[in-house]
């Protein structure tokens, strides 16, 4: 299945959801249409697959830092650092979820959930940051969704040649948002 989702959301973020069908997903990964109808069924089913994919692992790991009941600024960075990762290995999967426009699917419609559920997680975290004076004071829904469309935009710019780490990029980061101790 992650073979499967990598060449949907390739095919996605390439030429957008009307692009793509079980034949050029089939043909992507050199299997017949029948090999794939067997386990996908239909185009619904790839972008079920591809947003799954994305959310899952990112929705526990956020999950976890937060749980671990670090001190603000801890959790803080825990988070930064997981969704720089996230923009980097997950970049085609986040060219789906960023280029969603004119897709309303029941897929889509539960992403958008979760991402509002992910959106939440993180507004908690920034407003303790507030709080505890490790953020300038700032509304903290405007804060977070500044952070996440910063972290989110590593995926359109990052290139494997260019040599920065995803520690390395998360680093810069922190460095940049959250004073010094």
């Amino acid at each position: 299945m992650e073979e499967v989702a990598r060449a949907a959301a390739q095919l996605f973020s390439q030429g957008g959801y009307s692009a793509v069908s079980i034949e050029a997903v089939a043909e992507r990964l050199s299997v017949s249409r029948a090999t794939l109808y067997r386990t996908v069924s239909t185009k619904e089913d790839l972008l079920g697959i591809v947003l799954e994919r994305y959310t899952t692992d990112l929705g526990e790991r956020a999950r976890q830092i937060i749980e671990a009941d670090r001190d603000p600024r801890a959790t803080l960075e825990g988070l930064l650092r997981i969704q720089v990762d996230a923009a980097i290995t997950t970049k085609e999967f986040l060219t789906v979820v960023a280029g969603g426009t004119g897709v309303q699917s029941d897929s889509y419609r539960r992403w958008q959930k979760w991402s509002h559920e992910y959106e939440s997680m993180w507004q908690g975290v920034v407003a303790r940051a507030i709080d505890a004076g490790v953020l300038a004071e700032a509304d903290p829904v405007v804060t977070t969704r500044l952070l996440l469309g910063m972290a989110i935009w590593v995926s359109r710019w990052y290139r494997d040649s260019e040599g920065h780490s995803a520690d390395e990029i998360a680093d810069v980061a922190v460095r940049l948002i959250l004073a010094p101790h």
